[in-house]
């Protein structure tokens, strides 16, 4: 199984969680009308999974109260959903998953599911931005090159106050993804606020499919060479190599990795790429598990193809994100890059995703990430040596700072 380094809502792999599972599974049993409690115990078995120590009566006490009081207010509007008995499973596995107060722990049940499915695919609709929670407030990590978002001025940092009529204030990441992505040709609006600009802003933007892009590369003067790196795809450490040899083969001596807006993507493709730069068993990244499990160690393959006389500087900003901070953070500490930029987004926990029934799925944070001196990304993210701004004047006008 590869683990997943990513901010955003696509950051997921696998857990199990055995009490959502007591909630799912099963919920239904043959069309018969039996309580709910009765229906999942038939299903599961009593007290399968159930924490002796947790007292579950306030949760059935408090479905049936809704059972015989709630009297919904459905109006006329044909649009209005019924809410099923397995709707009010989903919400309470979701409310038990937000109650940790981790935004990158969520319920995804079965149409969040699919679009998680689509997403992953790469075949999805939408305005082409990554986004994640940043100091509790929805927060843009990066547009997309070439995308909606990017041409109408989004920029890594804006943060989302709502979208349509809807406060984002309470949403998590996989909620604000529903509501911003849709058909293509629909337009979504949004009012964003940003630093350095007077109060929040509208914006509309008309959705298209989405193309990611991978990696791109091109020859400077005096020297350079520039490898972009746009994500940590399955097949980013074939075209990372493939742009090292292209970089070697042009005889310059000096190389720019740019992993702005990059929000990261498979960790082993990160280790994988450290490893050119780095003797076989140096540290790249620690997954400390909080004691539950040993830590981990990801070290360098040692590839180590370059020496000393290697001039490498890495571009960073506040949409470098997960992986590429675990790339950055290693090779700045063990002196192989200059960190140049701006502070990076400081996404540095593991999640893991697992289906639980009905096609939903939970995605769990089991694990923080630590650079090899032992600085955690989660708590501050990664200071650039060197700090260059780039404002939205700079992009407006087309220029690189």
């Amino acid at each position: 199984m590869q683990k997943i380094a990513r901010a955003s809502w696509l950051a997921w792999i696998v857990i199990v969680g055995a009490l959502a599972a007591t909630f799912s599974l099963g919920f239904y049993l043959g069309g018969e009308q039996l309580p709910a409690e009765d229906k999942i115990t038939n299903v599961v078995g009593k007290n399968v999974g159930q924490p002796e120590a947790v007292d579950f009566s306030p949760f059935w006490q408090a479905w049936n109260v809704l059972n015989e009081k709630y009297v919904a207010d459905n109006g006329n509007s044909s649009t209005t959903k019924k809410v099923t008995d397995q709707d009010r499973v989903w919400g309470a596995i979701a409310g038990m998953t937000s109650s940790l107060g981790d935004p990158y722990t969520n319920f995804l049940p079965p149409e969040q599911k699919k679009k998680f499915d689509e997403e992953i695919s790469g075949n999805f609709s939408g305005v082409g931005m990554e986004i994640g929670i940043k100091d509790k407030i929805l927060t843009v990590i990066a547009p997309l090159p070439n995308s909606p978002a990017k041409r109408v001025g989004v920029l890594a940092g804006d943060k989302i106050l709502k979208i349509g009529n809807t406060l984002t204030n309470n949403l998590s990441a996989d909620e604000a993804v529903n509501l911003i992505r849709g058909p293509e040709g629909t337009t979504v609006a949004l009012t964003l606020s940003r630093e350095g600009k007077d109060g929040p802003f509208d914006i509309t933007i008309k959705r298209e499919v989405i193309t990611i892009p991978t990696i791109d590369t091109k020859e400077l003067p005096d020297g350079i060479y520039v490898i972009r790196l746009y994500n940590f795809s399955a097949v980013s450490p074939n075209l990372f190599r493939e742009a090292l040899r292209k970089f070697i083969e042009s005889k310059k001596d000096k190389l720019i990795i740019d992993l702005r807006g990059n929000p990261g993507g498979f960790l082993d493709a990160a280790v994988d790429m450290a490893s050119w730069f780095l003797p076989a068993g140096k540290s790249v990244v620690v997954e400390k598990h909080g004691g539950k499990v040993e830590d981990k160690v990801y070290r360098s393959s040692g590839y180590d193809v370059f020496n000393d006389d290697l001039k490498m500087v890495i571009l960073v900003d506040r949409g470098s994100a997960s992986a590429s901070e675990i790339l950055a953070g290693a090779l700045s500490e063990y002196g192989k890059a200059t960190l140049v930029g701006e502070k990076t987004f400081g996404k540095g926990s593991v999640q893991e995703l697992i289906p639980i029934s009905g096609n939903s799925s939970i995605k769990v944070t089991i694990a923080k990430w630590y650079t090899p001196k032992g600085h955690s990304i989660s708590l501050s993210g990664l200071k650039p040596d060197v700090e260059v701004v780039m404002t939205a004047d700079d992009i407006k006008a087309g220029k690189d700072p």
